[in-house]
Protein backbone atom coordinates (compact mmCIF):
# COMPACT_ATOMS: atom_id res chain seq x y z
CA UNK A 1 0.00 0.00 0.00
CA UNK A 2 1.30 3.72 -1.02
CA UNK A 3 1.36 5.76 2.31
CA UNK A 4 0.77 9.50 1.61
CA UNK A 5 2.82 11.65 3.89
CA UNK A 6 1.64 14.46 5.36
CA UNK A 7 3.13 18.04 3.52
CA UNK A 8 5.99 19.98 4.77
CA UNK A 9 4.52 23.29 5.54
CA UNK A 10 6.58 26.53 5.84
CA UNK A 11 5.30 29.78 6.42
CA UNK A 12 6.71 32.98 6.36
CA UNK A 13 4.59 36.43 7.60
CA UNK A 14 5.63 40.05 7.70
CA UNK A 15 3.19 43.17 8.49
CA UNK A 16 2.86 46.18 6.33
CA UNK A 17 1.88 49.71 7.18
CA UNK A 18 -1.51 51.13 8.39
CA UNK A 19 -3.06 54.23 6.15
CA UNK A 20 -0.65 56.95 8.16
CA UNK A 21 2.41 55.33 7.26
CA UNK A 22 2.86 53.84 10.61
CA UNK A 23 3.84 50.04 11.03
CA UNK A 24 1.13 47.87 12.84
CA UNK A 25 0.11 44.41 13.09
CA UNK A 26 -0.76 41.80 10.04
CA UNK A 27 -4.01 41.94 8.90
CA UNK A 28 -3.38 39.13 7.13
CA UNK A 29 -4.31 35.73 9.48
CA UNK A 30 -2.44 31.96 9.07
CA UNK A 31 -3.73 28.74 10.44
CA UNK A 32 -2.55 25.66 9.74
CA UNK A 33 -4.47 22.15 10.35
CA UNK A 34 -2.89 18.42 10.37
CA UNK A 35 -4.85 18.22 7.10
CA UNK A 36 -5.90 22.04 5.96
CA UNK A 37 -4.20 25.36 5.65
CA UNK A 38 -6.32 28.73 5.78
CA UNK A 39 -4.78 32.11 4.72
CA UNK A 40 -7.48 35.64 5.45
CA UNK A 41 -6.19 38.45 4.32
CA UNK A 42 -8.63 41.20 6.37
CA UNK A 43 -9.19 44.51 4.52
CA UNK A 44 -7.93 47.81 5.79
CA UNK A 45 -11.41 49.44 7.30
CA UNK A 46 -11.76 53.46 6.70
CA UNK A 47 -14.57 53.23 9.16
CA UNK A 48 -13.18 54.42 12.77
CA UNK A 49 -16.63 52.80 13.54
CA UNK A 50 -16.35 49.45 12.59
CA UNK A 51 -13.13 46.79 13.65
CA UNK A 52 -10.29 46.25 11.78
CA UNK A 53 -10.47 44.05 8.51
CA UNK A 54 -7.58 41.64 10.87
CA UNK A 55 -10.35 42.00 13.81
CA UNK A 56 -12.68 40.18 11.60
CA UNK A 57 -10.07 37.79 10.04
CA UNK A 58 -8.82 36.67 13.32
CA UNK A 59 -12.18 35.66 14.41
CA UNK A 60 -13.52 34.21 11.02
CA UNK A 61 -10.04 32.41 10.60
CA UNK A 62 -10.98 30.91 14.53
CA UNK A 63 -14.20 29.41 13.30
CA UNK A 64 -12.86 27.81 10.01
CA UNK A 65 -10.00 26.34 12.23
CA UNK A 66 -12.78 24.35 14.28
CA UNK A 67 -15.34 23.31 11.45
CA UNK A 68 -11.86 22.30 9.48
CA UNK A 69 -11.32 20.23 12.51
CA UNK A 70 -14.69 18.93 13.53
CA UNK A 71 -16.02 18.33 10.22
CA UNK A 72 -13.22 17.11 7.85
CA UNK A 73 -15.76 15.64 5.23
CA UNK A 74 -17.84 18.87 5.06
CA UNK A 75 -18.23 20.79 1.47
CA UNK A 76 -15.72 23.44 2.04
CA UNK A 77 -18.27 26.65 1.04
CA UNK A 78 -20.40 25.34 3.68
CA UNK A 79 -18.04 25.43 6.45
CA UNK A 80 -17.23 28.86 5.27
CA UNK A 81 -20.47 30.33 4.93
CA UNK A 82 -21.47 28.68 8.38
CA UNK A 83 -17.85 30.34 9.45
CA UNK A 84 -19.38 33.70 8.52
CA UNK A 85 -22.49 32.78 9.36
CA UNK A 86 -21.45 32.68 13.28
CA UNK A 87 -19.06 35.33 12.82
CA UNK A 88 -21.31 37.89 11.80
CA UNK A 89 -23.96 36.40 14.49
CA UNK A 90 -22.08 36.71 17.66
CA UNK A 91 -20.61 39.95 16.86
CA UNK A 92 -23.88 41.80 15.26
CA UNK A 93 -22.24 42.16 11.87
CA UNK A 94 -24.75 43.97 8.81
CA UNK A 95 -24.10 43.07 5.81
CA UNK A 96 -22.74 46.43 3.43
CA UNK A 97 -21.30 47.87 6.82
CA UNK A 98 -18.93 45.11 8.18
CA UNK A 99 -15.25 44.14 8.29
CA UNK A 100 -14.24 41.36 5.30
CA UNK A 101 -11.27 39.27 4.41
CA UNK A 102 -10.54 37.24 1.58
CA UNK A 103 -10.43 33.66 2.28
CA UNK A 104 -8.14 31.08 0.51
CA UNK A 105 -8.85 27.52 2.39
CA UNK A 106 -6.67 24.44 1.27
CA UNK A 107 -7.67 20.76 2.14
CA UNK A 108 -5.88 17.30 1.16
CA UNK A 109 -6.84 13.64 2.24
CA UNK A 110 -4.82 10.33 0.88
CA UNK A 111 -7.02 11.24 -2.49
CA UNK A 112 -7.14 14.76 -3.16
CA UNK A 113 -6.17 18.49 -2.72
CA UNK A 114 -9.37 21.20 -2.45
CA UNK A 115 -8.66 24.54 -2.96
CA UNK A 116 -11.29 27.01 -2.02
CA UNK A 117 -10.51 30.88 -2.61
CA UNK A 118 -12.41 33.90 -2.24
CA UNK A 119 -11.38 37.18 -3.69
CA UNK A 120 -7.63 37.71 -4.57
CA UNK A 121 -5.66 35.36 -2.04
CA UNK A 122 -4.59 32.83 -5.00
CA UNK A 123 -3.96 28.74 -4.64
CA UNK A 124 -1.03 28.15 -7.12
CA UNK A 125 -0.72 24.18 -7.36
CA UNK A 126 2.51 22.62 -8.79
CA UNK A 127 2.62 19.33 -10.64
CA UNK A 128 4.54 17.54 -13.28
CA UNK A 129 2.80 19.85 -16.15
CA UNK A 130 3.53 23.31 -14.07
CA UNK A 131 1.38 26.12 -12.56
CA UNK A 132 -2.17 26.04 -11.87
CA UNK A 133 -3.31 29.08 -10.79
CA UNK A 134 -6.73 29.37 -8.48
CA UNK A 135 -7.10 33.19 -8.35
CA UNK A 136 -10.93 34.94 -8.10
CA UNK A 137 -10.13 37.98 -9.93
CA UNK A 138 -13.35 39.51 -10.08
CA UNK A 139 -12.33 42.59 -7.69
CA UNK A 140 -9.70 43.57 -10.09
CA UNK A 141 -12.50 43.90 -13.11
CA UNK A 142 -14.42 46.72 -10.99
CA UNK A 143 -14.34 49.87 -12.42
CA UNK A 144 -11.80 52.22 -10.35
CA UNK A 145 -12.36 55.43 -12.22
CA UNK A 146 -9.04 57.92 -12.04
CA UNK A 147 -8.52 58.57 -8.70
CA UNK A 148 -5.52 57.76 -6.00
CA UNK A 149 -3.49 55.89 -9.00
CA UNK A 150 -3.01 58.54 -11.37
CA UNK A 151 -2.30 61.23 -8.28
CA UNK A 152 0.48 58.56 -7.04
CA UNK A 153 1.54 58.17 -11.03
CA UNK A 154 1.98 62.07 -11.04
CA UNK A 155 4.37 62.20 -7.96
CA UNK A 156 2.05 63.56 -5.60
CA UNK A 157 2.81 60.86 -3.42
CA UNK A 158 1.20 59.56 -0.03
CA UNK A 159 -0.09 61.99 2.56
CA UNK A 160 -3.97 63.29 3.48
CA UNK A 161 -4.56 63.69 -0.08
CA UNK A 162 -3.98 60.81 -1.15
CA UNK A 163 -6.28 59.34 1.70
CA UNK A 164 -9.46 61.24 0.19
CA UNK A 165 -8.83 59.66 -2.93
CA UNK A 166 -8.25 56.68 -1.58
CA UNK A 167 -11.24 56.67 0.53
CA UNK A 168 -13.02 57.71 -2.28
CA UNK A 169 -12.22 54.82 -4.55
CA UNK A 170 -12.80 52.47 -1.62
CA UNK A 171 -16.38 53.78 -1.49
CA UNK A 172 -16.99 53.11 -5.26
CA UNK A 173 -15.59 49.39 -4.89
CA UNK A 174 -17.51 48.82 -1.73
CA UNK A 175 -20.75 49.35 -3.67
CA UNK A 176 -20.41 46.26 -5.67
CA UNK A 177 -18.91 43.94 -3.14
CA UNK A 178 -21.28 40.76 -2.36
CA UNK A 179 -23.50 41.91 -5.02
CA UNK A 180 -24.49 40.18 -8.52
CA UNK A 181 -21.85 41.42 -11.57
CA UNK A 182 -19.86 42.68 -8.50
CA UNK A 183 -17.16 40.77 -6.46
CA UNK A 184 -17.78 38.36 -3.24
CA UNK A 185 -15.58 38.44 -0.44
CA UNK A 186 -16.18 37.07 3.42
CA UNK A 187 -18.01 39.99 5.08
CA UNK A 188 -21.59 39.34 6.76
CA UNK A 189 -23.29 37.36 3.94
CA UNK A 190 -22.95 33.69 4.15
CA UNK A 191 -24.51 33.13 0.66
CA UNK A 192 -20.81 34.94 -0.57
CA UNK A 193 -18.90 31.94 0.57
CA UNK A 194 -20.87 29.91 -2.70
CA UNK A 195 -19.39 32.05 -4.96
CA UNK A 196 -16.08 31.21 -4.29
CA UNK A 197 -13.92 29.36 -6.93
CA UNK A 198 -13.14 26.11 -6.42
CA UNK A 199 -10.81 23.71 -8.07
CA UNK A 200 -9.81 19.76 -6.97
CA UNK A 201 -6.45 18.13 -7.88
CA UNK A 202 -5.36 14.25 -7.30
CA UNK A 203 -3.27 14.24 -4.51
CA UNK A 204 -0.81 11.37 -6.26
CA UNK A 205 0.09 14.53 -8.82
CA UNK A 206 0.40 17.92 -6.44
CA UNK A 207 4.39 18.34 -6.10
CA UNK A 208 3.71 21.36 -4.24
CA UNK A 209 1.20 24.62 -2.75
CA UNK A 210 1.85 28.21 -2.91
CA UNK A 211 -0.88 29.96 -0.76
CA UNK A 212 -0.30 34.42 -1.08
CA UNK A 213 -1.98 37.29 0.08
CA UNK A 214 -1.66 40.07 -2.61
CA UNK A 215 0.84 41.83 -0.56
CA UNK A 216 3.19 38.96 -2.14
CA UNK A 217 1.55 38.06 -5.11
CA UNK A 218 1.91 41.61 -6.14
CA UNK A 219 5.57 40.99 -6.94
CA UNK A 220 4.34 38.56 -10.13
CA UNK A 221 0.66 40.59 -10.77
CA UNK A 222 2.03 44.42 -10.74
CA UNK A 223 6.06 45.00 -9.88
CA UNK A 224 6.78 42.02 -12.04
CA UNK A 225 9.57 40.98 -10.19
CA UNK A 226 8.93 37.54 -10.43
CA UNK A 227 8.11 36.98 -13.82
CA UNK A 228 5.62 34.05 -13.28
CA UNK A 229 4.88 31.26 -10.50
CA UNK A 230 7.57 29.44 -11.49
CA UNK A 231 10.11 32.22 -10.75
CA UNK A 232 8.67 31.97 -7.14
CA UNK A 233 8.85 28.52 -6.40
CA UNK A 234 12.22 28.25 -7.99
CA UNK A 235 13.74 31.19 -5.21
CA UNK A 236 11.44 29.43 -2.88
CA UNK A 237 13.01 26.75 -3.17
CA UNK A 238 16.43 27.68 -3.18
CA UNK A 239 16.96 30.42 -0.51
CA UNK A 240 12.90 29.72 1.39
CA UNK A 241 10.07 31.57 1.47
CA UNK A 242 11.50 34.49 3.87
CA UNK A 243 13.45 35.44 0.17
CA UNK A 244 10.57 35.83 -1.37
CA UNK A 245 8.70 38.97 0.59
CA UNK A 246 11.92 40.28 0.69
CA UNK A 247 12.11 40.53 -3.20
CA UNK A 248 8.57 42.11 -3.05
CA UNK A 249 9.79 44.70 -0.26
CA UNK A 250 12.79 46.00 -2.12
CA UNK A 251 10.63 46.60 -5.05
CA UNK A 252 7.95 48.41 -2.89
CA UNK A 253 11.29 50.59 -0.71
CA UNK A 254 12.63 51.34 -4.46
CA UNK A 255 9.32 53.42 -5.11
CA UNK A 256 8.45 54.98 -1.68
CA UNK A 257 6.04 57.31 -3.40
CA UNK A 258 4.14 54.67 -5.22
CA UNK A 259 5.21 56.91 -8.71
CA UNK A 260 6.16 53.51 -10.77
CA UNK A 261 3.60 51.33 -9.04
CA UNK A 262 0.31 53.23 -7.56
CA UNK A 263 -1.16 50.85 -4.41
CA UNK A 264 -2.84 52.09 -1.35
CA UNK A 265 0.01 51.92 0.79
CA UNK A 266 3.93 51.91 0.59
CA UNK A 267 3.88 48.47 2.07
CA UNK A 268 1.26 45.88 2.44
CA UNK A 269 0.71 43.13 4.69
CA UNK A 270 2.88 39.82 3.51
CA UNK A 271 1.48 36.41 3.82
CA UNK A 272 3.06 32.89 2.03
CA UNK A 273 2.50 29.73 3.14
CA UNK A 274 4.35 26.86 0.69
CA UNK A 275 3.37 22.78 1.75
CA UNK A 276 5.60 20.43 -0.18
CA UNK A 277 3.49 17.27 -0.69
CA UNK A 278 6.53 15.48 -2.18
Amino acid sequence: MLMIMTPRIEVAERPGVGLDGAVRPSEDVVVVLPHAVVLLDGATSFDPDLPSGGWYASRLAGELAGRLAGYPDTDLADLLAAAIKAVARDHDLVPGRSPSSTAALLRWSDTEVEGLVLADSPIVVFTAEGPSVLADTRIGTMPRGAGYRDRLSSGAGYGENHLVALRKAVQTTSSRRNVEGGFWVAEADPDAAHHAVRATWPRAEVLSVLMASDGVTCGVDTYGVFPNWLAVHDLVTTKGPEAVLDVVRAAELSDPDGKRWPRPKPHDDQALVVLDFE
